[in-house]
C-alpha cells in the first residue's frame, strides 16, 4: 500500500468539496485529509476512491459518503479521551476518523467477514480501536456507559439498548427512517429518564440488523 502525492493531492480535493457542503470542524477536515481512503477501497480507481460517493465493499456493505462520515464526525463532537461506541465497524474508515480525533473507540460488526478483514488491516495503519464482532443493534453493554455512540445503518426506530448506553450528557447520532431514506438524529441524554431528540438532513444508508432492528 502506498500514499503518494496524487492521493493526497486528491484528499485536498475531496476536503474542500465536502467544506464547499457545509463541513466546518477542522480537526474533521484534517482527519479526512490525513487518511488514506484508497486503502481501504482497493478495489477502486483512485479517482472513484477519493470521489464524494458510497461504495460498495465487501458482505453487501458499503463505505459512506466522505460528506457523510464528515457530517455525523461532526455532529459528535469528540473530544479528545471521549469513550465512543461505534455500531458498524464496516471497512473500519469512519473508525480511523474517530481515533484520529482522540476518541477511545468500541467498534462492533455483525458481519463476519468484515470484522475479520477489518481487524487484521486498521492495525496495520496504526489504529486500535476495541474489535467486537456481534449484534450493534443491542450496542456493547459489558463496556457501557458511553460519551457518544454512532450508527453507521439505518435503523426504524432509536433503540432503546443503545439509550441507556449513554452517560448523562452522552450524545447519540443515528439515522432514523424506512430502508430507502432516514433523517439523521441525535439524541442528547439529559437525565436518567429524560432525552433530547433533533432531526437533521435525509440521507441513505444500509439498513441495521439485529434484534432492535429490521
Amino acid at each position: 500500500m502506498i500514499d503518494t502525492y496524487k492521493h493526497k493531492g486528491l484528499r485536498k480535493i475531496l476536503v474542500r468539496t465536502i467544506k464547499e457542503k457545509g463541513i466546518k470542524d477542522e480537526r474533521v477536515l484534517k482527519a479526512i485529509e490525513k487518511i488514506p481512503r484508497h486503502f481501504f477501497v482497493e478495489k477502486y480507481s483512485d479517482e472513484i476512491a477519493y470521489a464524494d460517493k458510497a461504495l460498495k465493499i465487501d458482505a453487501g456493505q458499503t463505505i459512506s459518503q466522505p460528506y457523510t462520515v464528515a457530517y455525523q464526525s461532526e455532529l459528535l463532537h469528540i473530544q479528545p479521551g471521549d469513550k465512543v461506541l461505534e455500531i458498524g465497524t464496516g471497512s473500519g474508515y469512519q473508525t480511523a476518523i474517530l481515533l484520529e480525533l482522540g476518541a477511545t473507540v468500541y467498534t462492533i460488526e455483525r458481519q463476519e467477514m468484515l470484522y475479520k478483514k477489518t481487524t487484521a488491516f486498521l492495525p496495520t495503519l496504526g489504529y486500535n480501536p476495541h474489535f467486537f464482532l456481534g449484534d450493534g443493534s443491542n450496542g456493547i453493554p459489558e463496556h457501557a456507559p458511553y460519551n457518544k455512540i454512532i450508527v453507521t445503518a439505518g435503523a426504524p426506530i432509536v433503540p432503546e439498548t443503545l439509550l441507556k448506553q449513554l452517560t448523562i450528557g452522552g450524545l447519540l447520532v443515528i439515522p432514523v427512517g424506512d430502508e430507502h431514506v432516514q433523517k439523521m438524529t441525535t439524541v442528547l441524554r439529559i437525565s436518567e429518564t429524560d432525552y433530547e431528540k433533533i432531526e437533521l438532513d435525509q440521507f441513505r444508508f444500509v439498513p441495521l440488523i439485529g434484534d432492535k432492528a429490521w
